[in-house]
Formats: C-alpha cells, sequence, structure tokens
C-alpha cells in the first residue's frame, strides 16, 4: 500500500483542501483522552490497594443501661376510685411523693374502724384462748385429784382384801378345830355309850356327851359356813377392785377426753387469732395502697387514666414515669449474620438523630461528630424482627455523649472491625460473605525485647 505523506508530495502542491487528508488526520484530544484514562486505570488500581476498615451497622435508640432507670409505669395494686391527683404531666417527683389518691370500691373494706373492729375481735379471741387454757388447767387437776382418789380407794380394797384372805386363813382353821372336836366329841361318846350299854354309866351322863358330838358338829357346820362367807366376801372385794379400777378408768378417760377437746379448740382459737391479725395485717397494709407514690425520682411522662371518679381494676397503669438519672445507652439491632463479630467490650461509633455527624465508610479517621461505646450485652434469643438485640454503653475513655441525648432517639452504630484492601471489600460484598473478624493478640513474652 502506498503511503503519502506530506513531506514526499512536490514542492508547491497543497494538501489542506483534500479530502482524504481530513478523514485520516488524528486530532490531539485523542491523545489527551487516552492518557486521562491510563491515569484513571493508574488510580483505580491504586484505590483498589487502599486500606479498607470493614464494619458493621444497625440501628437502634436510646434506652437506659440500668432497668431501673429506664421509663416505667406505675401501677394500682388495689381497685379502687380515682379521688384526687396531686401531680401534672411533665412535673418533677421525689420519691414518695403522692401522685394520685384512690377509694375503695368493695363493700366489704367500705367500713372506716375496719382495723379496729378486727382488733378488737382479736382481743375477744385472746381472752377466749385463756379461758380455755383455764379449763385445761382445771380438768388437768381433775384428772390428778382423780388418779390419787383411785389410789386410796385401791389402796382401800386391798386392805378390805387382805383382811378377807385373813379371814378365810382364820375360818380354815376354824374349821379344823371344830373337826377335831367332833371327832374328840364322837370318841367320847361312843366310849360313853358303850359304857351306859353295859350299865356302868349314867344316863344322864350320856346324854351329856350326846349334847357334847351334837354341839361340836352344829360349830362344824357353822365354821364350814363362816368360811364360805369368807370366801365369797374375798371374791365381792376382789371384784370391787376390778369395778372401782374400771370406775376411775371411765372417769379419767371422760375427763381426758373433755381436755383434749378443750385443747383443740384452743388450738382454733388460736388459729382464727392468727388468721384475724394477718386480716388486720392485711387491711392495714391495703389502707396504705389508698396513696400512689413515686417509686424514685422522675418526672411524670403521662397520666394513663385521667379523670375523677374513674374506676381502675387491681393491675392497672395508672401513670408513666421517667427516672430523673438514668445511665445512657444503645440498643441496636444487629442481623444474625453479623452477631458472631461483636463480643463485649467492642468499640462502636454511633450517630445521634437529631445530632449532626459526618461518617465515612472505610475511614472512621475522616469521621466527625460521632461517639464512641463498648459493647455490654448481646441478647442470647432472636428479637421479634428477626435480630439479635445489642447493648452499647458509653466508652469512658473517649468524648462523652451529649447531654441532650434522650432515651428513645434514634442512633446508628457502626462496629469497627479489621482492615482490608479495598478489592478484598469488594470481591466479599459481591460474593456475599460476612466481614472478617478481628482479634488482638497478646504479644509474646519477651517479645519487646527481641525488637530492641
Amino acid at each position: 500500500m502506498l503511503h503519502i505523506t506530506k513531506n514526499s508530495l512536490p514542492a508547491g502542491i497543497a494538501t489542506d483542501h483534500l479530502l482524504s487528508r481530513k478523514k485520516v488526520h488524528i486530532s490531539s484530544w485523542h491523545l489527551r483522552f487516552r492518557t486521562v484514562l491510563l491515569i484513571l486505570l493508574g488510580v483505580f488500581l491504586l484505590f483498589m490497594f487502599l486500606p479498607w476498615t470493614q464494619n458493621v451497622q444497625a440501628n437502634g435508640n436510646l434506652t437506659a443501661l440500668r432497668p431501673e432507670h429506664r421509663p416505667q409505669t406505675i401501677h394500682a395494686t388495689i381497685s379502687g376510685r380515682i379521688e384526687h391527683w396531686y401531680v401534672m404531666e411533665g412535673e418533677s417527683v421525689k420519691k414518695g411523693d403522692t401522685i394520685v389518691y384512690i377509694s375503695e370500691v368493695k363493700s366489704e373494706y367500705f367500713d372506716p374502724r375496719l382495723v379496729e373492729r378486727v382488733g378488737n375481735q382479736v382481743v375477744a379471741k385472746e381472752g377466749a384462748i385463756e379461758s380455755y387454757g383455764g379449763k385445761v388447767d382445771a380438768l388437768s387437776q381433775q384428772m390428778d385429784a382423780m388418779r390419787r382418789e383411785m389410789k386410796n380407794k385401791l389402796d382401800q380394797i386391798e386392805n378390805k382384801i387382805i383382811q378377807k384372805e385373813l379371814k378365810v386363813i382364820s375360818d380354815s382353821i376354824a374349821i379344823l378345830q371344830s373337826e377335831n372336836d367332833v371327832k374328840i366329841a364322837k370318841r367320847q361318846f361312843d366310849g360313853m355309850k358303850a359304857m351306859y350299854d353295859k350299865g356302868l354309866e349314867s344316863l344322864t351322863k350320856f346324854e351329856e356327851r350326846r349334847l357334847k358330838l351334837v354341839d361340836a358338829e352344829t360349830k362344824l357346820i357353822k365354821a364350814v359356813n363362816e368360811l364360805d362367807i369368807s370366801r365369797n366376801e374375798l371374791r365381792n372385794a376382789r371384784i370391787e377392785f376390778g369395778l372401782t379400777q374400771n370406775e376411775f378408768a371411765n372417769k379419767l378417760a371422760k375427763t381426758s377426753s373433755e381436755r383434749f377437746s378443750t385443747l383443740s379448740e384452743q388450738y382454733d382459737a388460736q388459729a382464727s387469732v392468727q388468721k384475724l391479725r394477718t386480716e388486720q395485717s392485711n387491711y392495714t397494709v391495703r389502707s396504705g395502697f389508698y396513696y400512689i407514690i413515686a417509686p424514685q425520682d422522675g418526672y411524670i411522662i403521662k397520666a394513663l387514666k385521667p379523670g375523677i371518679g374513674e374506676i381502675i381494676k387491681e393491675g392497672d397503669a395508672i401513670v408513666s414515669i421517667m427516672p430523673a438519672i438514668a445511665d445512657l445507652a444503645v440498643e441496636m439491632y444487629v442481623k444474625p449474620i453479623d452477631v458472631p463479630l461483636l463480643s463485649p467490650g467492642r468499640t462502636v461509633r454511633f450517630m445521634f438523630d437529631g445530632w449532626p455527624a459526618f461518617f465515612f465508610s472505610g475511614w472512621p479517621g475522616l469521621s466527625l461528630g460521632t461517639y464512641a461505646g463498648n459493647v455490654v450485652a448481646i441478647d442470647r434469643n432472636i428479637s421479634a424482627g428477626g435480630k439479635f438485640r445489642v447493648l452499647v454503653a458509653p466508652d469512658p475513655e473517649d468524648a462523652p455523649w451529649p447531654e441532650a441525648l434522650r432515651i428513645g432517639g434514634g442512633a446508628k452504630g457502626i462496629s469497627l472491625l479489621n482492615n482490608v484492601p479495598v478489592w478484598y471489600e469488594l470481591w466479599r460484598m459481591l460474593n456475599g460473605f460476612p466481614p472478617d473478624m478481628y482479634k488482638e493478640t497478646p504479644p509474646a513474652e519477651g517479645a519487646s525485647g527481641k525488637s530492641k
């Protein structure tokens, strides 16, 4: 191909008017554009290798670090009717200040002297207990007297039994004597009869011997009868001993039963006294619930049961209160994929709603108006929104948080992680990988000495 340049043409021939000259001519702006592209490519490649600070961002809101410093509602302990309000919304209150007064709506508590009347019942029951105690003592003394009487009676009967036993022995001896007398009289009678039959003795003496024999036999019969009587009396005395034991045993059992019944009534009275005292204490405590007081220093936010004469139920919320002193914190909600990257003590930067701030993602050193905090706690269970709640407190080593912040305000948290090149961060985001978790490792022992 023939290449014709301006210098190869003969002198004196003009070429500027040629059409081909205009078509093949290269303007200088193409060269400048190429240079700009090369410079931009170099800047882009350089930018890809710049350090980038990975971070996890999450939205949250301001709250109190301690549960008792968070806004709370005051509830009614008992049912009642609102009679008088002592505060207004927005007013500051001290601990123990009266907020509202309520009156009773249940008929069993209408009596204004209810506590006094229950106290009188307690006194009456205590008097009954003393009476029961006196009756128990009297029955115990009666039982002791019965035991002594029974002992004396049984001793008396035992003596009688001994006497009867001796009488039986005496009567037995008398029978033996009478039998001997009968034998002697019989022998004498037989001898006298033999002599009378031979005519040696008179009839008078014979009749005397007969009378003596009859008298001896009569005495024997009498001795036998007396022995039977003595034996019957001994048997009766022993029966009387057993009957006396049974009689006093029945009396003691009856008195003991009455004593135990009295003790049971005394214990029932004591239980009633305890119940009445409990009721009296409950009524006394209940009377203190008529005045709803502030549990701590704070500000009245909103009256939830306005008006006079409104009926409230037990446990109804009456007013909400904001504690006067609260250690601020931020509760932010983090995606489950980012939760493993957070741990207690990790630093988080915050931008608060309504507070001017500028944050440059990747280069936190260029940010302005952000405040530092440290992770305090991470919930173990997921919240209703599918995220985990993370509680962050102010960092004591950084600038203090603004005093104008209020609980409930919004906040955006940025947790700073590892430093990586820009190209790595872009590659991670395109592939949907989580950020790298950075953990500082303590230097090994003796490392400082080796570096010198």
